[in-house]
């Protein structure tokens, strides 16, 4: 039982870290990068709510910290395997 519940452990840390990775990474990228001067100019004249770039990225990060918690959950059942012991 502990080995299943290390190996699920492991697996659910290992891809929630990646994809929080992944979503992060993609949420910031607007940021970083310029971006389209016209576009830009349009989208700073609406207010910041409404604005595209700003609900894509409040999006990404959303799912990124919910795939953080599926890594904790992950983490989670490693240290409950740990307890239970072999067998």
């Amino acid at each position: 039982m502990a080995f299943v519940l290390v190996l699920c452990g492991t697996t659910a840390a290992v891809i929630g870290v990646y994809r929080s990775f992944v979503l992060a990474r993609e949420a910031l990228a607007p940021i970083v990068h310029e971006g389209e001067p016209t576009r830009t100019a349009l989208e700073g004249a609406r207010p910041i709510h409404e604005r595209p770039r700003v609900r894509r990225m409040a999006a990404l990060v959303a799912t990124s910290i919910g795939w953080l918690a599926v890594a904790m959950y992950g983490l989670y059942l490693v240290v409950r395997a740990s307890e239970i012991g072999p067998g």
